[in-house]
Formats: C-alpha cells, structure tokens, sequence
C-alpha cells in the first residue's frame, strides 16, 4: 500500500523521515474514516531506478531515479512501513514515499541499496565512456543546427545571385541594338539562368561581365561566407549545450552522495499501527 509521498526538508535522517511517515499515517487515518482505500502500487527495482506502478494497468505512476535516492529505511518496530527520499528531477524538492508492506520491507530496502551499488558501480566502469559519447553526440546535435541555418542563409544568398544574374544576363549588339528574339530566351531577352553557362559569353549592355558566381569546387573547400566545412571529428569538447553536462554533473554528486540504509523507529506512540 502506498501511503504517498510529502515533502521533507534535509535529503537523509531518521527524524525527518519519522515526521513524514507520522504525517503521512495520520493521513491515511483521516482517509479510512472517511471510507477511503489505501491504494496498492507495484514496485520495480533496478539500476535504472524505482518505478510506482498501478498494479492492474501498469502504468507508471512515479519513476525516481536512483542517483536522487538519497536515503532508504525500515521500521523496526512496525516491520510493515518502509521509506525512501528522492529529490525530485522537476521542482528539485526532496520528497519522501512511504509504504506499508505486509512482508519483504526489510528485503526491499536492501534491494534499493543493492541497486544503487549496482548503479554506482556501472556508472564508473562505463561512465567515462558514456560521458565523452554524450558530449560527442551533443556537440553533433548543436553543429547540425548551425549547419541547417548556415545551409538556409545560403539558399537565400543563392537566390540572390540568381536574381542578379537574371537581371544583368541580357543579349545586346554590339552597336547597342537589341538581337533578335531567339528561342533559348525568354520575353524580355533574357537567358534563363544556367549555373553551367560560361560567363564571358553573356556581356551587358555597358559591355560589363556580371558578377562571378561562385564555382562548386570552391564551395567545397569554403562557403560563400568564408567558412569551412564541417568536420565532426573536429567538435571541442566543449561544444556540448550545458544541460548535458549539468545531468552528467547531477548524476555524479547524486551517487558520490551515497545511499543511507537504517532500521530506525518511525512511530514511538501507538497512533495508528494498523490504521
């Protein structure tokens, strides 16, 4: 049965979760006179975390991580309430669930320190790894974003030097007079542009050359902005967006923190044991 979960001030302690559970008790209590059911939830424990889920529909009602789990316990004296605190991944506050199990809480509680061990220890043997895979795949994501508004501010330099060309691209004589009307041009005597026509055949009417455009083979070594192209073994290691880096951060002071395991007393006064 799961009794809920309340806010609590420190992430560890045996006063702070006795608090929480009294609190959380003497809701339950309020609840019963009132013809409420304590709902029932399954646990699923791993090195991932602990998920709350409806037992019928499976839905996952709560996931806490386990590098937010900062401390676990059982009652010694009820041996049916059991508890974790875990800081939650959106407010940040430290929010304490409280169960009651008629067998096994003793077994769960090892079972969460056994996973964080687990946890932890994969999070070093493969972290390194993991972390440079991350900042690389990161920096990947940020330079494609570059790259998509670099490639979309270059179309529009392109189409301006298509219009350009369009505009300057007119056939004249060279005693000034207009030539007549062939079928490769259009209405206007213009020549429809053509980024592989020579550009020394198409003088003005002032005998200028238009603009040069630019060659593809120069494209490929630098862009019309001057920039050079992309190389995905050359991100820095610092290229990755900071969110990255501050979960990898959270992850690692989460797991040196620790995971505390007590048997403690929760309740010394006979309120409601069986409520």
């Amino acid at each position: 049965q799961f009794l809920g979960s309340t806010e609590v001030e420190q992430p560890k302690g045996t006063e702070v979760v006795r608090d929480a559970v009294r609190k959380l008790k003497f809701a339950r209590h309020i609840k019963k006179s009132e013809g409420q059911k304590t709902p029932k939830v399954e646990l699923q424990i791993s090195i991932y975390g602990v998920k709350i889920l409806d037992p019928k529909t499976k839905e996952v009602q709560h996931n806490c991580q386990l590098h937010r789990i900062s401390f676990c316990a059982d009652d010694k004296t009820d041996k049916r309430i059991f508890t974790f605190i875990c800081k939650d991944s959106e407010s940040n506050k430290h929010l304490c669930y409280v169960f009651d199990s008629e067998k096994c809480v003793k077994e769960i509680t090892l079972t969460i320190g056994q996973a964080f061990d687990l946890a932890y220890r994969k999070f070093l043997e493969s972290g390194g790894k993991d972390v440079e895979t991350r900042k690389q795949i990161a920096g990947l994501q940020k330079r494609i974003q570059e790259l998509e508004t670099e490639n979309s501010e270059l179309k529009n330099k392109v189409q301006d030097l298509e219009n350009q060309l369009r505009i300057t691209q007119v056939h004249t004589s060279p005693a000034g007079n207009v030539t007549p009307k062939s079928p490769s041009t259009d209405i206007f005597d213009m020549v429809p542009f053509s980024p592989i026509s020579p550009q020394s055949s198409t003088p003005t009417r002032n005998g200028t050359q238009p603009p040069p455009v630019p060659s593809r083979s120069a494209e490929i070594k630098r862009d019309l902005f001057g920039a050079e192209p992309f190389d995905p073994f050359s991100c820095g290691a610092g290229d990755f967006p900071p969110d990255i880096q501050s979960k990898l951060d959270e992850m690692q002071e989460g797991f040196k923190m620790g995971l505390t395991l007590e048997g403690t007393v929760f309740c010394l006064d006979p309120l409601d044991s069986r409520c």
